[in-house]
């Protein structure tokens, strides 16, 4: 099996595996079985299960972000429109099948404190969502400092959904992101 196709299954196995049953109950064993590569193999592109983990969240970073955008630039309308609709684009990413909150959030909490690229990891996550949600704040014609509050509601929101089993959060969140996008409109 050639590198670049024995990583993608390796990657895709895992994060499957991780993100299905966390990131402690699934063996390396496991993953050479659903991904088809050796566990020689399986080392040689990933030393360590950390390594293996910080790589997923890596990739899975990548792939989110550039979903959540390219569900955003679709948005036509005002740019008010574009800071909800991270909030629908949530709403259907709850409502996906084997939905189980955010990756990042159970990496950390599972290894954060004991695995400082899981921490890393999901800090450069937190950060470049909060960039992209103050980006779309501020072009709508808010404040800066006002962003914070949006990015607390989608992450409430994801928090609240993957315990509640249920996509309404991601609603109740942009009900209150468009209150909050009235309330400080600018005259």
């Amino acid at each position: 099996m050639e590198s670049a196709r024995a990583r993608s299954a390796a990657l895709e196995a895992a994060e499957d595996l991780f993100y299905s049953r966390g990131i402690q109950a699934v063996g390396m064993d496991e993953i050479r079985a659903a991904s088809g590569v050796s566990l020689k193999r399986l080392y040689a592109l990933f030393p360590s299960k950390s390594a293996l983990v910080r790589a997923c969240l890596e990739a899975r970073d990548t792939r989110w972000r550039a979903r959540l955008a390219a569900y955003v630039d679709s948005r036509p309308g005002p740019p008010q429109d574009r800071v909800l609709a991270v909030f629908d684009w949530l709403h259907a990413w709850f409502s996906e099948p084997g939905f189980r909150g955010c990756a990042f959030i159970n990496s950390f909490g599972e290894l954060g404190a004991t695995d400082a690229s899981v921490a890393d990891v999901t800090r450069l996550h937190k950060d470049a969502f909060r960039a992209y949600v103050t980006g779309l704040v501020v072009a709508a014609g808010r404040p800066e400092e006002s962003a914070l509050a949006y990015v607390l509601l989608a992450e409430g929101a994801i928090v609240t959904a993957a315990v509640s089993g249920t996509p309404e959060p991601a609603h109740h969140a942009g009900r209150a992101a468009a209150q909050l996008l009235a309330d400080t409109a600018v005259t």
